[in-house]
């Protein structure tokens, strides 16, 4: 994209969709139910070509598939969540092949196997929007913590997976969105409105297949 940027054009028009009730189960706020075989409140948003999305059943687990070639489009559920009751977010994925050496800090690196997003709003003000990605990696070192490219300070991204782990294996993350807001941004913020996920390929022009276990929230 050359006008307007990728990344803010996507949280833009996440935010400007109708608000979604999430799933309680227990003590986990549930937000991606993909074992149960539901995307029910997931939308989807393209920013170039179509990144292919579907429920699938992987070595017994039923999970949702994302297959991009040379595009850019992502699922997003929005939901106001109360961090300081359900401050951690959970999740697992996997990719089956890796994209190559990118520049990931460069907008025509800007591709990622695997993207979590966790999104806080602007409202009216869609300038103040604030975003962490947490991305699997193609080149950037595990830990590794930047500015999107598109997006600058607002959106900043965490490679938790990058080349060293293993492809074809899932992999299980856990982080504090409280505390990890806190981090980057520098301010209390108790609340997320949006959580989305991305496999996009269409700067470099690669081609990646990704997975996506379910999704949910917990005090610890």
């Amino acid at each position: 994209m050359s006008i307007i940027a990728k990344v803010s054009v996507f949280y833009i028009l996440m935010l400007l969709s109708i608000a979604a009730g999430a799933e309680t189960m227990g003590k986990k706020l549930m937000i991606g139910s993909f074992s149960s075989g539901s995307l029910e409140h997931w939308e989807s948003k393209k920013l170039k070509g179509q990144t292919k999305y579907q429920l699938v059943d992987l070595d017994g687990i039923r999970g949702l598939k994302a297959n991009s070639a040379d595009s850019a489009s992502g699922l997003f559920k929005e939901q106001r969540i109360d961090l300081q009751k359900t401050p951690v977010m959970n999740w697992r994925w996997r990719i089956e092949n890796r994209l190559g050496n990118l520049d990931e800090q460069a907008k025509s690196g800007d591709d990622y196997a695997a993207r979590v997003y966790v999104v806080v709003s602007g409202g009216l003000t869609f300038w103040r929007t604030l975003a962490i990605n947490y991305v699997w990696a193609s080149t950037s070192p595990t830990g590794k913590i930047w500015p999107n490219a598109f997006a600058g300070d607002h959106a900043m991204m965490i490679a938790l997976r990058s080349s060293n782990d293993p492809i074809g294996a899932w992999q299980t993350e856990k982080r504090n969105i409280l505390a990890d807001l806190k981090r980057q941004f520098g301010e209390d913020i108790g609340y997320i409105d949006a959580v989305a996920i991305m496999t996009d390929t269409d700067n470099a022009h690669g081609q990646v297949t990704a997975y996506y276990g379910d999704i949910y929230f917990s005090k610890n």
